[in-house]
């Protein structure tokens, strides 16, 4: 049975805080056991936002990712944070080809894949982010682009590496823009990535949790949640309101 999994991406926002009234305001008690939810704040953040939630009665659950990781495990790199080092703060997941990544700082297909291998090697679980561009999709593109992205990541750490791994679909026109893939257009491009899944390993299909990130908010998560091939999400600027997450995490 695949895991739910809701995870917010809070982005270069938050001050110390703006951090600790959104953590008081977010809620998980009453949830759902089974589902997986966690936050993913800033660098600089995360030792704190670590230390809040594990002095929660209400949030000791929420587990904490990055925004990203190093390709390297150390060396001569500066501004970046090595995936090892990530861990020992506590930091469970990482997100790895986020379309801000990809586009703003020209991540390739092949690098994405080199941090999803640094994160699994340091006990990480890398959510590992496809996307097409609106023209990419007007040209009729987006299965072919979302498909090679996660080839390469296939290519670099193999089926037993995916098995480690949460895929995140998130179409670029519709990451903060206010614009969401319907639910049909969403299920369409998650049945793909689940045939192919199943194409490598009939069970990787079976288990491999796959997320809508792109807009997602409290009024349309239940429906994009109740597709067949969407698992869960991941959440933008509507993690960064408590009432609004509470909501989505309670549709998954």
């Amino acid at each position: 049975m695949r895991r739910r999994v809701v995870i917010g991406n809070w982005k270069m926002h938050g001050s110390r805080e703006s951090i600790s009234e959104l953590l008081a305001g977010i809620d998980s008690s009453c949830l759902d056991p089974a589902i997986e939810i966690a936050v993913c704040p800033t660098s600089l953040h995360i030792a704190e936002v670590v230390e809040q939630l594990s002095k929660s009665s209400n949030n000791s659950r929420i587990a904490v990712g990055a925004q990203n990781v190093c390709d390297a495990e150390s060396g001569a790199f500066t501004g970046e944070v090595a995936a090892q080092m990530l861990a020992e703060y506590g930091v469970r997941y990482a997100l790895v080809g986020h379309s801000e990544r990809r586009e703003l700082y020209g991540e390739s297909d092949q690098l994405v894949a080199v941090k999803a291998a640094a994160a699994i090697g340091a006990g990480l679980t890398p959510v590992v982010c496809l996307g097409e561009t609106l023209v990419q999709r007007q040209e009729g593109k987006t299965e072919f682009v979302v498909l090679r992205q996660l080839d390469a990541v296939v290519q670099k750490i193999g089926i037993e590496g995916i098995e480690k791994c949460i895929v995140a679909y998130e179409p670029v026109w519709a990451i903060g823009t206010g614009e969401t893939a319907t639910p049909a257009q969403a299920q369409e491009v998650h049945a793909a990535l689940r045939v192919r899944l199943h194409q490598l390993d009939a069970g990787l299909a079976q288990t491999t949790p796959i997320l809508y990130g792109g807009s997602v908010k409290a009024s349309n998560a239940a429906e994009l949640f109740a597709q067949p091939d969407i698992d869960g999400g991941l959440v933008g600027g509507a993690s960064l309101k408590a009432d609004e997450f509470n909501a989505i995490c309670a549709s998954a």
